[in-house]
């Protein structure tokens, strides 16, 4: 099977050294595997992108000298598409309105499909996606089997929000059928976020992926590196140093600094998956 791989940072916020490592090890990934590697913007949550940061992140890919293998697209030019899948969805009966409430739904974070056989119409409302009492599970290339019951562990789910923002587990779904996506390498903090996008793909009868999710890097405090967390952006002009630290932290061999696209090819000569450490978290702390 042909690889295809992918970097789809989401605007939220500038790119931090988190960031780096996935874009580091989808591309080392891709490479090694004689694929083609993409890059997406996430940015269907438009009230939530942050001044400057889709300008930060391409100021970063040209800096790390990263070369994408096809134009990169960004979600919110896509937005007719997503509601050509949900009118498909809602044509299988696969999804229904839903008129409940942050406030309503209080603390629960199981939806207990309150509003699923009240035939709402769909007009200003939430769309859910209906899931089945059924165990689904994936082989992690990193983390081992992993297993989960949407009924039990979470409930049917949004697609679309209300204000009408579509939700990033319809966006990433779609678009990964779409560009061919054949393997996902991301963060292991959207672990929990791959049996709905497991069962989406399902329904709409899209081929499985391979997935593979790379532990975190932590700050001094123990959070995970991340925007809410004010993680520091990547300063660009120390991009060669940044990135030898990036493929050190997934355990590969060391290269040695020159230009980033250099140490690029020698990390994809020596990658090594095997070589990632287990676990949801890196040891030791980074910016």
């Amino acid at each position: 099977m042909s690889y295809i791989g992918r970097f789809a940072p989401s605007p939220t916020g500038p790119l931090h050294f988190g960031s780096l490592l996935t874009a580091v090890a989808s591309y080392c990934d891709t490479k090694a595997n004689h694929g083609k590697w993409l890059v997406r913007i996430e940015d269907t949550d438009i009230p939530r992108i942050y001044p400057n940061s889709e300008t930060h992140i391409l100021s970063c890919i040209d800096a790390f000298q990263f070369e994408p293998d096809a134009e990169i697209i960004f979600q919110k030019d896509r937005l007719a598409i997503y509601e050509q899948v949900l009118d498909q969805l809602k044509q299988q009966h696969a999804i229904y309105a839903c008129q409940c409430t942050r406030k309503m739904l209080g603390s629960n974070h199981i939806y207990a499909g309150t509003c699923r056989d009240l035939n709402l119409d769909f007009a200003e409302q939430a769309i859910r996606l209906k899931v089945d009492d059924l165990l689904i599970c994936f082989e992690d290339r990193l983390q081992g089997r992993q297993c989960s019951n949407l009924k039990d562990d979470l409930g049917d789910f949004v697609l679309k929000r209300r204000d009408g923002i579509i939700s990033y587990q319809l966006a990433v779904v779609v678009d990964d059928y779409l560009q061919g996506i054949t393997h996902v390498v991301r963060g292991a903090d959207l672990l929990d976020n791959t049996a709905r996008q497991i069962w989406l793909g399902s329904i709409l009868n899209y081929p499985s992926l391979s997935y593979m999710h790379l532990p975190l890097a932590m700050n001094g405090q123990g959070q995970k590196l991340s925007k809410q967390n004010l993680a520091q952006a990547l300063d660009v002009s120390k991009a060669s140093e940044l990135l030898q630290q990036a493929i050190l932290a997934l355990g590969q061999p060391n290269v040695e600094l020159n230009q980033p696209r250099i140490m690029l090819q020698q990390a994809v000569q020596q990658w090594d998956v095997n070589l990632i450490p287990k676990g949801i978290h890196l040891t030791g702390s980074y910016l």
